[in-house]
C-alpha cells in the first residue's frame, strides 16, 4: 500500500513539474466548472456528483472511485452537503486525501455561510442536511470570488510554476463574472421583494443576491415529501402570503409540485441548481443566465 501511494505521489509530482495536467476530482459539476476556468489546460477535472440527482444522495461508481484515488486534489462543498463522500474516500483508501491536507480543498471554509445560528437535528439525533449552515453557497455568484481564490491557491501549491497562469485565468473569469452579474441584477431589479416558495432549501444565497423573499420550503428534508397535514395547509398559507412562484429543481417531485401549484395559484419555475442540470447551463456563468432568464419570464407572466 505504501509503495503504491509513493508511486502515485511521484507520478503527480512529475505531472506538476513536466507540464502534464493535474487530475482533480470535485464533488459537484459547479466546482468542476470553477476549477476548469482557473486551471485551464493544466487540469483534468472529474465530478463525482451528477446534476440530475439530489446532491446529498450521490452513489459514486467504481470508475469514479478509481479517479478519486488518483487525484492530485479533491475539491468539496463541505459541511454536511456530501454525506456519501466519507464512504467514497474509504473505498478509495488514499491517505493523501485526508481532510485538511494539501490535497483536500473544503470550499465552505472560504464562505460567509447562511443559516448557521443553531445546529439542527432530526428525530433520533440524526444530523439534518444543512444542519451547520446552508451548503448551496455557489448559487450566489459573488461567492465565486473567494471560491476561485482558494482554488487558484490550492492549484498553485501543487504546480508552483503555473501559479501565474492560474491567477491570470481567475482574473479573466472575474471580469466576465462582474459584467454578467451587472446584467443579472438589472434584469432582476424590477422583481425585488417577490415572495417565493422553494421545494428544497437550495436558494437562500441566490434569493439574497437577487432580492427574492423565500417564505417557505416544501421539503424540510431533501427528497422527503411533506406530511399530508403540512401539504394540506400550505396552499392557503401561500395565497395569504402573496406567493408568486414555486421554485423547483429538475429532480423535484413533479406530482407534488403540480398539486401545490394548482391549489395555491402560484406559477412553477424549474431552475438549475447546478451546472448541467438543464441543457443550457453548460458552465458556471450560463447557470445564472438560464436561471435569471427563466425567473424573469415566469414573473412577467405572473403579473
Amino acid at each position: 500500500m505504501l509503495q503504491a501511494v509513493a508511486a502515485l505521489v511521484g507520478a503527480l509530482a512529475a505531472a506538476a513539474a513536466g507540464g502534464g495536467a493535474l487530475p482533480v476530482v470535485t464533488t459537484s459539476t459547479d466546482l468542476k466548472s470553477l476549477v476548469e476556468v482557473v486551471g485551464g489546460d493544466r487540469v483534468q477535472v472529474d465530478s463525482l456528483g451528477s446534476p440530475a440527482q439530489d446532491p446529498h444522495a450521490v452513489d459514486p461508481k467504481p470508475s469514479q472511485i478509481a479517479r478519486l484515488k488518483g487525484a492530485a486534489l479533491l475539491v468539496r462543498i463541505g459541511l454536511d452537503h456530501e454525506p456519501w463522500l466519507g464512504r467514497a474516500l474509504q473505498a478509495a483508501r488514499d491517505p493523501r486525501l485526508t481532510p485538511g491536507s494539501a490535497h483536500d480543498l473544503d470550499l465552505a471554509r472560504t464562505i460567509e455561510l447562511l443559516q448557521t445560528e443553531t445546529p439542527r437535528l432530526r428525530e433520533q439525533g440524526v444530523p439534518h442536511v444543512h444542519g451547520y449552515g446552508n451548503t448551496h453557497y455557489w448559487l450566489d455568484p459573488e461567492n465565486a470570488r473567494p471560491m476561485t481564490a482558494a482554488i487558484a491557491e490550492a492549484l498553485g501549491r501543487l504546480a508552483p510554476a503555473d501559479r501565474p497562469q492560474f491567477e491570470a485565468n481567475r482574473r479573466r473569469f472575474l471580469e466576465r463574472l462582474d459584467a454578467s452579474l451587472a446584467g443579472w441584477l438589472r434584469a432582476m431589479a424590477p422583481h425585488r421583494g417577490t415572495r417565493v416558495v422553494v421545494v428544497h432549501d437550495s436558494w437562500p444565497y441566490f434569493a439574497r443576491r437577487f432580492g427574492l423573499t423565500v417564505v417557505g420550503t416544501v421539503e424540510s428534508t431533501p427528497g422527503v415529501p411533506p406530511s399530508p397535514a403540512i401539504l394540506a395547509g400550505l396552499p392557503s398559507r401561500m395565497r395569504e402570503a402573496g406567493v408568486a412562484l414555486i421554485m423547483a429543481e429538475p429532480y423535484s417531485n413533479e406530482a407534488l409540485v403540480r398539486q401545490l401549484a394548482a391549489k395555491s395559484g402560484a406559477r412553477v419555475v424549474i431552475l438549475a441548481s447546478s451546472v448541467g442540470a438543464v441543457a443550457e447551463a453548460t458552465d458556471y456563468l450560463s447557470l445564472f443566465d438560464v436561471n435569471v432568464r427563466r425567473l424573469t419570464a415566469a414573473l412577467a407572466r405572473a403579473r
